[in-house]
């Protein structure tokens, strides 16, 4: 599939994003500026930006514990969603999700949390209210081979299937489950295949390459927007780090790290928009310049807001209790 320039450049600019939004994560965390656990999608960025280009604002979405690129895509402003990570009170929730657990449901994101599989399972309530309300609303509910081998994925599917309801499994099949590789913990040489039990629908894509990541997903929307049932989309790429930061990911080889940094998502697209589209890659470098500038006033933002005091970061802990702060 070949898009047109515009639609290309949009998701150039997408990608970038996310990029650029994770190099300033990867180092504030490497600091201990921002607090907790966090999991970089850097190499991924083809699947996640070509994902929520077919999506409506009003399709929900289910992220997983990677999925910064769906935070800030969904229709979230990205300051809100940096400050969110940084444990800020400006945060789009105020500081207490953290890299993990970034929800907002103004643009229908669920948000996700440390069950690992759950939201597999708690995706199937809003693809049914979307059936129940008679509406055209897709559910998209991210999650990676790893959790592919969780029960939750099995029982979620069996009911989706047997009700058809309108759910696009998106398997972002980076390779590795923490450090074990998918093929070491799974029997099927493609993991698309795992629907075949339930006879769901399922394609899979180079998702570095983000025209075919927007064909394939074009057609699983279509399908459930229609009324036919879920679909099961898998979409191969890598994560370039470990599984978090920090990780300093040996047991992966060192010839397959590099085939992999060999086929950036982001430098896949520049060359299309360059060597087909015709455009000057002086046109990408002032894109580039403008999101070193957007991202830049984000941190500017996120370093600069107020930390949450010991009372506001008790608060909400228990539904109509207070909690006492010490």
């Amino acid at each position: 599939m070949e898009l047109s320039k515009e639609r290309l450049l949009k998701l150039y600019k997408d990608m970038q994003l996310i990029r650029k939004f994770e190099e300033v994560v990867q180092v504030y965390s490497a600091n201990g500026t921002i607090p907790g656990f966090v999991h970089l999608s850097t190499g991924e960025e083809g699947a996640h930006a070509g994902i929520l280009d077919c999506l409506k604002k009003t399709d929900y979405k289910f992220p997983d514990h990677r999925s910064h690129g769906v935070y800030c895509l969904c229709g979230t402003d990205p300051k809100y969603v940096m400050a969110e990570l940084f444990g800020k009170t400006t945060g789009i929730n105020q500081g207490r999700g953290g890299s993990m657990h970034v929800s907002d449901l103004d643009c229908r994101n669920m948000g996700f949390n440390g069950i690992q599989g759950s939201t597999m399972v708690t995706c199937l309530g809003t693809a049914f209210a979307s059936v129940y309300k008679k509406t055209d609303d897709v559910t998209a509910v991210f999650f990676g081979d790893g959790t592919l081998g969780e029960g939750n994925c099995h029982e979620s599917m069996n009911m989706a299937a047997t009700w058809h309801l309108p759910i696009i499994y998106c398997l972002i099949n980076n390779q590795y489950a923490i450090s074990t590789h998918y093929t070491e913990s799974h029997p099927q040489k493609k993991l698309k295949t795992w629907a075949d039990g339930y006879e769901v629908t399922n394609y899979e894509c180079d998702g570095n390459d983000v025209e075919a990541v927007v064909e394939v997903m074009e057609k699983a929307v279509a399908q459930c927007r229609e009324g036919n049932g879920p679909v099961l989309v898998e979409f191969n790429t890598y994560r370039w780090q470990g599984h978090f930061a920090g990780d300093p990911a040996a047991y992966r080889p060192e010839e397959e790290v590099q085939y992999w940094l060999d086929r950036d998502p982001v430098k896949i697209t520049k060359n299309v928009l360059i060597n087909r589209e015709g455009v000057a890659p002086e046109e990408l470098d002032k894109i580039d310049a403008e999101l070193d500038e957007s991202v830049a006033e984000m941190l500017k933002f996120s370093l600069e807001s107020p930390d949450p005091t010991l009372d506001f970061a008790t608060k909400y802990t228990y539904a109509d209790r207070e909690v006492e702060a010490r």
